[in-house]
This record gives structure tokens, sequence and C-alpha cells, in this order.
């Protein structure tokens, strides 16, 4: 045994390879924890360590028995892992390094809609959410940063009208026939209103919170937008961003976090 094992050398490379691995398996980890992949990926991983042992230690049979299945395997592993596939890109590209001040100059070149983004009128919002609140108007806000949900957009009714806080009041107006969804902003314009947005899968989820709320934290986890929700239940404000809610804050903490 210990002569079929000589063949086995350790180079200085074999170790950055394996941390680069255990990195992208940690973030892997990451995007199913908590989701009903988990299970999936853990047994796909226990199946790739073991076939890789006996790869290693030489068993033919064996190994081209689980390198025919791993090979077959990977078509099944992109339908299945589907959203987790597009989750774990969209966290490579909304990486800061391919964005904001760090951007290259040919990336600020070919994304001219990054250039000519305007201050977010932050007065309107604040105003809006406190009046939707104060009458306990359910209401579902989404501030599209990046340009990144002209998809979402096309899904609801087109509006395209300045920001404006009694427009936004009008939408979600319970008898109104926009209420229902959300509202994307772009540039200081409502973009569209009673859009479809993605819920979030996470079962860590807190069980409490409603559709509204899972919704905002799907569009969240998924760009890098920003959500603002109102309670019809309780008229409470919440902010999402990166998947998580900032659950009950006051108006001014809602400003703070805006201007943030």
């Amino acid at each position: 045994m210990l002569s079929n094992l000589l063949f086995i050398t350790f180079r200085w490379l074999d170790v950055v390879d394996i941390l680069l691995v255990a990195i992208i398996m940690f973030q892997l980890y990451k995007l199913v924890k908590g989701t009903v992949a988990i299970r999936i990926f853990l047994a796909i991983l226990a199946i790739y360590l073991f076939w890789k042992i006996v790869e290693a230690l030489q068993m033919e049979l064996l190994s081209e028995i689980l390198g025919q299945f791993i090979g077959v395997g990977v078509l099944a592993l992109i339908i299945v892992f589907q959203q987790e596939i597009r989750r774990f890109l969209l966290l490579i590209g909304n990486n800061s390094i391919f964005s904001g001040k760090r951007a290259s100059r040919f990336l600020k070149m070919i994304s001219t809609s990054e250039n000519n983004k305007v201050k977010l009128e932050i007065d309107q919002l604040i105003t809006a959410s406190k009046n939707l609140s104060s009458t306990k108007t359910g209401a579902l806000i989404i501030l599209d940063l990046k340009s990144e949900l002209r998809y979402y957009s096309t899904t609801g009714d087109k509006i395209d009208s300045p920001l404006s806080s009694a427009i936004l009041e009008s939408i979600f107006f319970k008898n109104s026939p926009l209420h229902d969804g959300g509202v994307i902003i772009e540039n200081n314009r409502i973009i569209a209103a009673r859009c479809i947005l993605p819920v979030s899968e996470n079962q860590e989820f807190p069980s409490h919170f409603g559709l509204r709320h899972r919704a905002a934290a799907g569009i969240t986890e998924t760009s890098r937008s920003i959500a603002i929700i109102i309670s019809e239940e309780t008229g409470k404000i919440s902010l999402a961003k990166e998947g998580k809610i900032s659950y009950n804050i006051s108006t001014e903490e809602l400003k703070i976090l805006l201007e943030d």
C-alpha cells in the first residue's frame, strides 16, 4: 500500500489549489445553506471526494464507474441547482471589484447607465412611506440602483413617471388595480408597478414575515437593489438589502439607511 502512494507529490501550488477550492466550496455552501438544495450539495460533495480518493488509490473499475456518474451528473446538476448557480454568478458579478469606484475604465465605458445615475430623491420616499404606514397600506418599493431589474419591470405595468409620494400612495391605494406586486424605481422615475418579483427560498427566513417581505428579500438577494416594505397588517416600515430585513424602523432611521 505504501508503495502505491509514493506517486503522490505535494507542491506549494497544491496548497493554493486546495485553498481556492475550499473558498469556492464555502461560498457555494453559503448560497445553498438553509435551502432544500443543501442535502443534494452535501451528497454530491461526498460522492466527488470518494471518487477522488478511489482515483488516487488507482482502483480503476470503481473509479471508471464513478467518473461516468460524475460526468453525466453535470447536466443534472445544472438543472437541479439552476437558482443557486444564478445566485453564485450574481455574487461574482456583484463583487466590488466589478462595480463602484474600483471598476475599470473599460467597465465604466460599457456601463453608460452607471454614469448617468442621479441622486435619489429620498424625501419623496420618506413622505410616501410615512403616509402609507399611518394608513396601514401595504407597499413594496424597489430601488433599482444599478439598472439590473429591466426584466422584472417588464412583468408589470409600465408607468415611467417622476418619483412622487402622491403617485406612490395612489398606486398602493387598496382599491387601485396597481397595488398588488412591487413598484420599481430607477433614476428617480417610477418605471413600473404591479411587478412580479422572485421570493426568497431561504428556509431560515423568519416565518412571521409575509409574502411581501419574502419578495423583498428575494429581489435583494439576486441584485444590488434595496426594497422598502410597508406592512399591511401593522403599518410597520422595513428595509431589505442583500436578502436581510431591517424590521420595524422609523422614518428617521429609513432616511439614514437610504442616505448611507
